[in-house]
């Protein structure tokens, strides 16, 4: 029997929603669901209109796949960027990490995962062939890509993920290096500080 059964319809309906997110279980679902009830009712629009403009706005960078509200996004279009430079990440939130640092001048590419056949995910799920292609494309351009770094996460997809890339970059004249090994095995860029992925950006290590 469902839970929530004996709950109103409309309450219900908001901790299931709740619960389809990651990292939210069925108590925390309750939580965030019983403090909108208590909360004033303009937090509750302010909610709701930040999910309509969140669909409503959003895209996909058409050269860096990263999320934006602008084709091409802020970062590809900055022209003091080093365009030579492309940051291979797994996820949109990496990119906001790396950007933390302040550091890093190059651009970026998001693959949007990492290949996992156990959730069903194989090299053409990812953003992997539109990599290729940019490099292909920047090539004939005043500005070809020189390297890459491949800035997946310290786990077992992402190791897996960042050497099939390597494999399919072998014959081309770019550089690929990984980031060095100052970030902990089995963690996420997301979560990393500062300093470690300062470290890990400067010294990264060229693997052809």
């Amino acid at each position: 029997m469902n839970k929530t059964s004996s709950l109103p319809p409309s309450v219900a309906r908001l901790i299931d929603a709740f619960a389809q997110l990651p990292g939210i279980g069925p108590k925390s679902a309750s939580r965030l669901a019983y403090h909108l009830l208590r909360a004033p009712l303009e937090h509750s629009m302010m909610l709701a209109d930040a999910l309509r403009d969140l669909k409503a706005r959003t895209k996909l960078c058409s050269r860096c796949y990263n999320i934006t509200e602008s084709d091409p996004c802020e970062i590809c279009m900055d022209e003091k960027r080093d365009q030579s430079l492309i940051c291979v990440v797994e996820e949109p939130l990496d990119v906001s990490a790396i950007e933390r640092v302040r550091s890093f001048n190059g651009v970026f590419h998001v693959l949007h995962g990492v290949i996992s056949p156990m959730n069903g995910l194989g090299p053409d799920d990812l953003k992997i062939n539109e990599l290729i292609a940019r490099i292909a494309k920047q090539a004939t351009s005043d500005e070809p890509v020189r390297e890459i770094i491949l800035a997946t996460n310290p786990t077992l997809e992402g190791e897996n993920t960042a050497a099939f890339i390597q494999r399919k970059l072998a014959a081309s004249k770019v550089s690929v290096s990984r980031l060095a090994r100052g970030l902990p095995v089995g963690g996420d860029l997301e979560y990393a500080d500062e300093v470690t992925l300062s470290r890990a950006l400067e010294g990264r290590q060229q693997l052809r």
